[in-house]
């Protein structure tokens, strides 16, 4: 088991480490509004139940000419689960499944990024859950950065999924009737952070 203090410092190690690309590389603050998880878990047999977190926030690092020195944070709050029922919300938020209430976020700190295959990118890293954190990796799109045609502040776009056992973060109950294997889906927009003249340079 992981803390978050821990994560933390491994945050800040990926800050400080020096890259070539340093000059090129830009920091950006993940869209709460347009960024979203999806995952799909087996309902006992029958179907795939669907939810959702929004909400998310963190940071991101990225040279589109170095992606493989990008970096990544963000916290998932757990509250924001939507299954589209209150009443089932309810039940897989208290500690028979995440206990929002004791674990209120979930926490991913990348390690390292593959991006051989550039698009597609393999990010590593820590996933903090329900209080245990284990490696994650995800398979990633990076999509596009451009100027957003609104607000003409720069903005880039990724898709990314992984596959996720929820007893690895020691979620253990009702096995016979909610599945072991989840899938995940992210996308996330991020727009560059705000610093004098840059967002219209």
């Amino acid at each position: 088991m992981t803390s978050r203090p821990l994560l933390s410092c491994l945050w800040l190690a990926f800050l400080l480490l020096p890259t070539a690309a340093a000059a090129k590389e830009l920091r950006y603050e993940l869209d709460p509004v347009h960024s979203r998880i999806v995952f799909l878990v087996e309902h006992a047999g029958f179907s795939r139940a669907i939810g959702t977190f929004s909400g998310l926030t963190g940071e991101l690092l990225f040279d589109p000419d170095a992606p493989a020195t990008s970096r990544v944070r963000a916290s998932i709050p757990i509250a924001s689960l939507d299954l589209g029922d209150a009443k089932w919300r309810k039940s897989v938020l208290d500690p028979t499944f995440f206990d929002a209430a004791e674990f209120a976020a979930a926490h991913f700190v990348s390690q390292t990024v593959d991006a051989t295959r550039s698009p597609q990118l393999r990010v590593a890293g820590e996933l903090e859950l329900h209080g245990v954190s284990r490696p994650v990796t995800l398979e990633a799109t990076f999509n596009k950065l451009d100027r957003h045609p609104l607000n003409l502040r720069r903005t880039i776009g990724f898709s990314a999924r992984t596959v996720l056992r929820r007893s690895d973060f020691g979620m253990l109950k009702w096995k016979k009737l909610v599945g072991d294997e989840v899938e995940v889906l992210i996308e996330i927009e991020a727009v560059r952070k705000r610093a004098a003249k840059a967002d219209r340079d």
